[in-house]
C-alpha cells in the first residue's frame, strides 16, 4: 500500500513522511478517525514507507523486495491484529489471516460489518482475546526477520477488553525497532491505560469534494449523483461505495416529491408512491430514509439561522430553502425526522414496507399539511 493509493488525506501523509525524514517515529501510535476516512490504509502505507529500501521524497518506491511483500501483506515483519470470532478452530487472529489478507487486497476501505460477513460468526461476539494478546507478545519478542522495524497494526482496539492490559508492558517498553499502530474509531471505548501510552494521530473526515471526485472518477457517476452520495455518506468512503452498489433511485428528487405529496394531501399519489417504494428492496429503502433524515437535519440548520453550516448541493439547497421558508418549522422537522428514524429501525427488522411507508406517508400529511404533531412534550409547535 503506497500513499498515492490512498484517497485524499494529503496533510496527514506529509505529516507521517516528515516523522520518518526527521527520525521522530513514536513507537506506539493511535490513528483515530471516523469510519471510511482511510486510517487503516494510512497505517499500512506508513509502515511500508518506514521499511522501504529506496524511499522517495513523498512515497515508498513500490519496487524493492520489502515493498513487494508489503503490497501482498506477506512481509514477515508486518503483523496484524483485529477482532475475530473465537472458536475451537479459531483461537488467534492468525487463524483467519487468509481471510483478512484477501479482504484488504480487495479493498482496504471496510468496516466491522464487512469483516464480519467474511467470517463464520454464528452467535458469537467479536473481540481481541487474551490468547491473541499473548500471541502478539510472543511474535514481537522475536528478532526482525528482514526489516529494520517490526510493525504490529491493530485494527479496532476498542474490541480489547481488560485483557488488553497484558499488552501494556510491551507497548511501554517495546523490543528494539518495534512499532505499534492502533487504528480506532471510538477513543472513549479504548482502555485508558492503552490510550495514555500512545501518540494520537487524528485522521479527519474526507471532504465532500474528495468523495465526489472519487465517485465520478471510479464509478463514472454524474456530478449530481456523486454529490448526493457524498452528502449522504458524510465523508465515509465505505458508505459512499455501498450507496453506489445498492441505491438505484434519485433520492433527492424522490424525497422532495414525497414531501410535496404530503403537503398537498395527495393521497392517491402517496398510495402509488408507496407501491413503488415497496419494490425498491430493503437497502434502497434504508438509504432513502437516511437521505431524508440527513436532508431534514440540514433544513433544521437553515431554520436555526446557521446557513453557513449547511452542506447541501445547489439543487437540494434550493428545495431546502423553499421548505424552510414556506412549509417547515423546527418542531415539524424534528417530528418528521423522528418518524423517518422509526421507519428505518423497523425496515432493518423486516417490517412490511407497504404498511410502514403508508403509515409514514399519512404522518407526513398530518405534520406538513395539517400541522398536527405527535403527542408529547418534546414537540412544541409555534
Amino acid at each position: 500500500m503506497q500513499f498515492k493509493n490512498i484517497i485524499g488525506q494529503e496533510s496527514i501523509k506529509q505529516q507521517l513522511i516528515q516523522t520518518v525524514a526527521e527520525n521522530r517515529i513514536s513507537h506506539a501510535q493511535l490513528f483515530l478517525s471516523s469510519e471510511g476516512s482511510g486510517a487503516l490504509p494510512l497505517a499500512i502505507a506508513y509502515a511500508q514507507y518506514i521499511n522501504c529500501l529506496d524511499k522517495q521524497v513523498d512515497d515508498s518506491c513500490g519496487e524493492c523486495s520489502s515493498c513487494r511483500k508489503y503490497e501482498r501483506y506477506i512481509h514477515p515483519d508486518l503483523h496484524f491484529s483485529y477482532p475475530f470470532f473465537a472458536s475451537k478452530d479459531v483461537k488467534t487472529a492468525v487463524d483467519v489471516l487468509d481471510e483478512w489478507r484477501s479482504m484488504v487486497l480487495a479493498d482496504p476501505y471496510f468496516d466491522m460489518d464487512i469483516w464480519r460477513s467474511k467470517l463464520s460468526a454464528e452467535n458469537k461476539q467479536a473481540n481481541i482475546n487474551i490468547a491473541e494478546c499473548h500471541d502478539i507478545i510472543k511474535k514481537l519478542s522475536y528478532k526482525a526477520f528482514e526489516a529494520e522495524t517490526k510493525v504490529l497494526i491493530m485494527w479496532l482496539p476498542e474490541y480489547l477488553d481488560k485483557e488488553g492490559n497484558s499488552l501494556l508492558k510491551i507497548i511501554e517498553e517495546p523490543p528494539q525497532n518495534t512499532l505499534f499502530i492502533l487504528v480506532a474509531n471510538n477513543q472513549e471505548q479504548i482502555l485508558s491505560t492503552l490510550l495514555s501510552r500512545t501518540q494520537i494521530v487524528k485522521v479527519p473526515k474526507l471532504p465532500h469534494a474528495t468523495v465526489e471526485s472519487y465517485l465520478m472518477d471510479e464509478f463514472g457517476l454524474s456530478e449530481n449523483q456523486a454529490t448526493e452520495y457524498s452528502f449522504l455518506a458524510d465523508g465515509n468512503l465505505i458508505e459512499a461505495k455501498q450507496l453506489v452498489a445498492n441505491t438505484q433511485n434519485e433520492n433527492a428528487d424522490k424525497f422532495a416529491e414525497w414531501l410535496r405529496m404530503g403537503y398537498g394531501n395527495r393521497v392517491l399519489d402517496l398510495t402509488a408512491f408507496v407501491e413503488q417504494i415497496a419494490g425498491w428492496g430493503r437497502e434502497n429503502q434504508k438509504n432513502f430514509l437516511k437521505y431524508g433524515i440527513s436532508f431534514l437535519r440540514e433544513c433544521s440548520l437553515l431554520l436555526s439561522g446557521a446557513e453557513d453550516l449547511v452542506k447541501l448541493p445547489v439543487s437540494a439547497m434550493e428545495t431546502a430553502k423553499r421548505l424552510s421558508t414556506h412549509v417547515l418549522n423546527l418542531s415539524m422537522a424534528d417530528a418528521i425526522i423522528s418518524e423517518l428514524e422509526k421507519a428505518h429501525y423497523h425496515i432493518e427488522r423486516n417490517a412490511n414496507p407497504k404498511i410502514l411507508f403508508l403509515d409514514v406517508s399519512l404522518q407526513l400529511v398530518k405534520i406538513i399539511k395539517f400541522k398536527t404533531l405527535p403527542k408529547g412534550t418534546q414537540y412544541i409547535y409555534g
